[in-house]
């Protein structure tokens, strides 16, 4: 999950002097939200593809005052990305050296991939969404409540702060389910929404729902 072990090196970063035509030809081709300029090697920031369509021409240095200062660093955690693909609506990210050389990329592609392998995503189960009051919320109470009822965690995790309640969603095996429903009700949880195994299309839909809300974090 170490940021330096998806390095991806085949998209340049563009020096100052370099066209603006240039760039915005190159994000096209690869199809990529940015640009990334440097200086000597150092990252100075960040263009949008959009932005350089609408840009007159000229080099890229003409435009500094527009650029993006956003990035992650090789000694980072994939979760260290999340936010910043979401912030600046890109899909695609540079990666920095200690010293702000540019190394290479991540894109949204990597992350997903990434993702993908884990039980949260890929395994068959149900979600629910619990609610209790914040100062009652409990997770070591929450994973007791799901395993005392032979089943299995496989992510969980608060999605949103309503009020004075706190909602928490789970991805658990889906055996037991209805029990863990009324368990979860007599510890004083509200069980907001489920989905279960059997609703196939709606549970395909809310495991990118859940992608989604993470990325908000």
């Amino acid at each position: 999950m170490f940021i330096k072990d998806y390095i991806s090196k085949d998209y340049p970063a563009f020096n100052t002097n370099d066209s603006i035509e240039e760039a915005n030809e190159m994000a096209k081709e690869f199809g990529y939200s940015h640009v990334f300029i440097k200086k000597r090697g150092v990252y100075l920031g960040a263009l949008s593809q959009s932005f350089l369509e609408e840009s007159p021409e000229g080099n890229l240095s003409t435009l500094e005052i527009h650029y993006e200062r956003f990035a992650v660093f090789e000694d980072g955690n994939m979760l260290d990305s999340v936010k910043l693909f979401h912030t600046f609506g890109s899909n695609i990210l540079p990666i920095l050296s200690k010293t702000e050389k540019y190394l290479g990329y991540l894109s949204c592609d990597d992350l997903f991939g990434e993702f993908a392998k884990y039980p949260l995503f890929s395994e068959t189960g149900a979600m629910l969404i619990v609610q209790i009051n914040e100062k009652s919320y409990s997770m070591t109470e929450i994973a007791k409540i799901v395993e005392s009822n032979n089943a299995k965690i496989y992510g969980c995790y608060i999605s949103a702060f309503i009020g004075d309640d706190v909602q928490i969603t789970l991805k658990i095996s889906s055996g037991n389910l209805s029990s863990i429903d009324e368990t979860f009700e007599r510890y004083g949880y509200n069980v907001v929404h489920k989905y279960y195994e059997d609703e196939k299309e709606d549970l395909m839909k809310d495991r990118f729902g859940f992608f989604q809300k993470f990325m908000e974090f």
